[in-house]
């Protein structure tokens, strides 16, 4: 790893995006910091909602990363950081990104990675400014299902209405799959080099390489959340800052991140 990154390495933790948190709000980050857990006993998802994990089953960790902008000018980031984690799954496995494609990854706007339309992983983003003069510290939390999607399933009082994959599934055995530090390490390294992409160039650098990876492109869909009205139309990729685009037949409309849900129409 040729960046200036801090590992942490705790057995045990509430959660680690709420760890990176309180430790940015007091004003304590100076470098990048990447903190992973053995358990998350209160682990965060979108929307307020508790991201339950099997601990030997699931790699569950958050990075602090600083950007010299304002938050309002990182729109498309949660969409790059899905980008990042298949190419750290593409180095994991030792399989090409074509070949991960064929065996069913996909991104799903805005935030999680699907295994064949079922939940193999999330993410979440909090942070921001202290001040103006500040960076926008950003925590950018992952949790990625890694062995037997039947046990983890189990686990959950309430399962993705997807379903639940796990890495092992592209690989013949799944003694196959590498330790978690092995594929801990390297997605941290695939963050660096997405990030520093990202910090240079924008959304609009990923954008044709994030829609090769749309598992909803073309498909009829709705968002809800937020209280917001539910809408539907047909999803038809994204724009240069990383939001969704829905024809209305009449009309496009544009669907920014936040508290939102996509879903198939049923």
């Amino acid at each position: 790893m040729n960046w200036n990154c801090i590992l942490e390495r705790v057995a045990t933790t509430k959660s680690t995006n709420d760890d990176l948190l309180e430790r940015w709000r007091a004003g304590e980050l100076i470098d990048p910091v990447a903190r992973i857990a053995h358990e998350q006993t209160a682990g965060k998802g979108r929307a307020g909602r508790i991201w339950l994990a099997k601990p030997e089953d699931t790699l569950c960790f958050s990075l602090a990363y600083p950007f010299n902008c304002r938050p309002n000018e990182l729109s498309g980031l949660s969409l790059v950081v899905g980008l990042a984690v298949i190419d750290g799954i593409s180095q994991v496995l030792n399989i090409d990104q074509a070949r991960l494609h064929q065996l069913g990854l996909r991104l799903k706007w805005p935030n999680d990675l699907l295994l064949n339309n079922a939940k193999l992983g999330g993410i979440l983003i909090e942070g921001g400014q202290t001040s103006t003069q500040a960076p926008s510290w950003m925590i950018i939390g992952l949790g990625l299902n890694l062995r037997h999607a039947d046990r983890i399933t189990k686990y959950l009082s309430n399962p993705s209405s997807l379903g639940i994959a796990a890495l092992d599934q592209m690989v013949p055995d799944s003694n196959l799959l590498p330790e978690n530090e092995y594929i801990w390490l390297k997605l941290i390294e695939s963050f660096e080099a997405y990030l520093r992409k990202f910090s240079e160039h924008g959304f609009k650098y990923f954008k044709n390489d994030w829609l090769r990876w749309d598992a909803f492109a073309n498909q009829a869909v709705t968002i809800s959340g937020a209280g917001n009205e539910v809408i539907g139309g047909i999803s038809t990729g994204v724009d240069d800052n990383g939001a969704l685009l829905l024809n209305q037949g009449n009309r496009i409309v544009t669907v920014h991140a936040g508290d939102v849900s996509l879903r198939a129409q049923s």
